[in-house]
Order: structure tokens, then sequence, then C-alpha cells
């Protein structure tokens, strides 16, 4: 097997993986990802037990039982670029012996779970308790183009249908499309509004917003929230899904993200408390994981 070198794979010097600071014996196989680090504990209040409490820049990390079953709650951060490198080191924990440097002879594959906040881009999805599940991730980002054999988990009929009716600059990075774990769909969006979800690289001018600055395209907004794809529509804006899908796809995990909707950038509605919401979604997501 071929060794990974230092620089590729980069560990602290107690043999943890580096940004997240753990060891492989210290995630489960079901791992709820959050941006904000404070949402952490908002779910493992409810694990029978705590294990492993480990936190490292905006990267909180609690592994415990929930119910018998151990759970996993970890804060990515905001942003694709943070998802690369959470995506990247958990697979490393499940997948790379950190003594060696030599991928595992046996794959293990996570059940990596995202739940977050959004805003709609649909009329009828109306702030507050209303939860969207993405059975597919439409990325403005750009991030998988990075990766060799990418095209492999693209969705490229509904990438050529979207990037057409757009118009898409040439100045923006290239869409893409991926499709979420159908097992976890199942499993965990009973009950939830089903879309596309499209993940940006930014909150402001990536997601429309003008406050000092214009935008390249000013109807961008508008032309996402019409566009449809065989019966599917581009339902919500967030930051993280596309790389979450793309790389779990190429790396052998199934991925879902369930968000709260707390915007609604049609109708320009906006829900402040929003944490009794986010709390049922933790439960919800928690007891579903279980069944």
């Amino acid at each position: 097997m071929a060794y990974i070198p230092d620089s590729q794979l980069v560990l602290h010097t107690d043999g943890s993986v580096y940004h997240l600071r753990l060891f492989p014996d210290q995630i489960g196989d079901n791992i709820i990802l959050v941006g904000d680090p404070n949402r952490v504990k908002l779910i493992s209040k409810y694990f029978d037990s705590i294990e492993v409490e480990v936190s490292n820049r905006e990267i909180v990390t609690h592994t415990g039982t929930y119910k018998g079953k151990r759970i996993t709650a970890l804060s990515t951060g905001m942003g694709t670029d943070n998802i690369d490198i959470v995506v990247n080191e958990l697979d490393a924990l499940a997948n790379i012996n950190l003594k060696t440097r030599e991928i595992n002879p046996t794959h293990k594959s996570l059940n990596l779970i995202r739940l977050g906040t959004s805003g709609a881009l649909q009329p009828d999805i109306p702030v507050g308790e209303s939860y969207v599940v993405s059975e597919y991730a439409l990325g403005l980002d750009g991030l998988l183009h990075f990766y060799a054999n990418s095209s492999k988990v693209i969705e490229h009929e509904m990438t050529d249908a979207f990037v057409k009716y757009m118009n898409w600059s040439p100045l923006l990075p290239g869409p893409y499309a991926v499709k979420s774990s159908e097992k976890l769909l199942a499993k965990l969006g009973e009950g939830f509004y089903h879309g596309v979800t499209a993940t940006s690289p930014g909150f402001y001018g990536p997601q429309g917003r003008v406050l000092r600055l214009g935008l390249v395209d000013e109807k961008m907004n508008k032309k996402i929230e019409s566009f449809e794809f065989n019966g599917h529509r581009i339902s919500n804006f967030e930051m993280e899904s596309s790389a979450l899908y793309g790389l779990s796809r190429m790396l052998g995990h199934e991925a879902l993200t369930i968000c709260l909707i707390i915007a609604n950038r049609v109708t320009e509605q906006f829900v402040g408390d929003y944490h009794g919401f986010m709390d049922k979604l933790i439960k919800t997501t928690l007891d579903r994981l279980v069944e």
C-alpha cells in the first residue's frame, strides 16, 4: 500500500488528525454535523452518556450513546471549505491507519447527517417549523471540480439544465448537482419538505444579497426560484451540502442534509427565535437514527 506523506495527511505530535484533533476510536459510525459549535451541546444533552469531548478552533466534537447507539455530534463551521476539511479527516479516521499512513484494507462507511438552518427559495415554504430535506445538493461553489473523477458522482442532466436555464456566467464557478443518500433519505426524511438545496460559497453576494456591492446577475434568485428539472425545484439556500454530498459519495459514505427554514428569500420573512424548532429537529433525528 502507498505511504501517505506527512504534508498530505497532517497529524499532531500526539498522532491525532490535525484539524479535528481526534483519534479513530473517538468517533461513531453515525455523525451529526452542525455549523455552529454551540449547537453540539444541544445534541449531546440528549445522550445517555458522553465519552469524548474535544474542541479545536470552530470544531467541537462530542461522542456518546443515545438509547444504546453510539453517535458523534461535530461542528464544522460555515462553508464548503470547512466541509472539505471535516469530511476528508473523518474519512481518514475511518479508513486510514494513522500510524502506518496506509489506507486500511477494509473500507468503513460513515453516516453523515447535517442539521442546519437555511433560507427558503419558494414562497410556499414558511419560516419557523418547516424542515427541508435535501434530495439533491446543487453546488455553486466549485469545490468538487478540484477532485479527479468527480464527474462520476455529478448528476449531469440536472447540472446541464441548470447552467442552460440560468445562462450561467463564465465568471462564476461551474455548478454541479449531487444526489443524497437514498438510505438516509428513507430513514430520516419522512414528513419534511423535499427539494434541491443550492449551496453557495458565501452568505451575501453569492446568495443574491446586496449591501454596498452589486451582483454579476441581479436576477439570479428569481431564476433559481423558477427553475425546475423533472419535477424537482430548488427549495433553499445554504453553504455546505454540495461538498458534503459530493465528497461523501466519492469516499463511500452516506450523507443527508436536513435544514430548518428560518428565512424566506421570496416573502422576505425571517424568524429570530428558532431554537425550539431546532431542538425538535435534533430530537426527531436522534430518535429516527436509533429506530
